[in-house]
């Protein structure tokens, strides 16, 4: 069982920025992907930010050039969301991703809400 740290989040306005962060309390042998995913009110979850352990990163379509995913180390990552938008308002949930079985291990969700 892995278990997380979430912290950040909160409320913003439109064009302002947070932070996220995540620590998991421990890591897979092989190949892993840490990140964020978010699920807003009747949508389904998607992918935020991922970074690999092998440093390969992968952004959803609808925040490249706005949001940064980070790897501090090996148990814990950052993701600096800048020009927030209305429609970034979701609940947001770390998750650690087994590369070889795609399996989630998930944290419990922090809310980001974004007002205009």
């Amino acid at each position: 069982q892995v278990y997380f740290t979430e912290t950040g989040g909160g409320l913003a306005q439109s064009g302002e920025s947070l932070k996220l962060s995540c620590r998991a309390s421990t890591i897979p042998n092989g190949l892993y992907g840490m990140g964020w995913y978010r699920e807003a009110p009747e949508k389904q979850r998607e992918l935020v930010a991922s970074v690999r352990s092998d440093g390969n990163v992968e952004y959803g379509d609808s925040v490249i050039g706005r949001f940064t995913i980070s790897r501090v180390n090996s148990l814990e990552v950052t993701l600096h969301m800048t020009n927030l938008k209305p429609e970034d308002t979701a609940v947001y949930y770390c998750a650690l991703t087994l590369s070889y079985s795609g399996k989630h291990y998930w944290g419990q969700g922090t809310q980001v809400t974004v007002s205009s």
